[in-house]
């Protein structure tokens, strides 16, 4: 069975390790339904691993989630993404000066509820 373990996002480049028999034909990292690039894939370092490195585009990242998922096909290099392709992994990245805002609101919100539920729990065990 396939395993894909990601190792991170460090210098723009997604990193992972693949362990299973065979190497891929092809991984393609895709971008809001567009094909953005293809994965490098290497000899791992212990048997039935491949290391696989993607690089992610500067100019599809912008304020907000982007996700990028990393899929596998049986097509060329240069190709479109074969139908039948199969999800491998995905990476999201959160990025922007709005999405803090939107952040730390919800972290407040959130201590207000837990401070209520807190409030009711105490009422509760004292008995009033």
């Amino acid at each position: 069975m396939d395993r894909f373990e990601s190792l991170g996002l460090k210098s723009g480049i997604w990193q992972g390790i693949l362990r299973r028999e065979t190497a891929p034909v092809r991984l393609v990292l895709v971008h809001l339904g567009e094909r953005v690039g293809e994965a490098r894939v290497t000899t791992g370092d212990e048997e039935g691993s491949w290391r696989i490195a993607a690089a992610i585009p500067s100019q599809k990242l912008s304020d907000g989630v982007q996700s990028f998922i990393l899929m596998e096909d049986e097509g060329k290099e240069g190709e479109a993404l074969q139908p039948g392709a199969f999800h491998l992994a995905s990476l999201n990245i959160v990025a922007g000066r709005q999405l803090d805002h939107d952040l730390r609101a919800e972290i407040v919100l959130l201590r207000s509820e837990l401070d209520l539920v807190k409030r009711e729990l105490r009422r509760i065990a004292l008995g009033n």
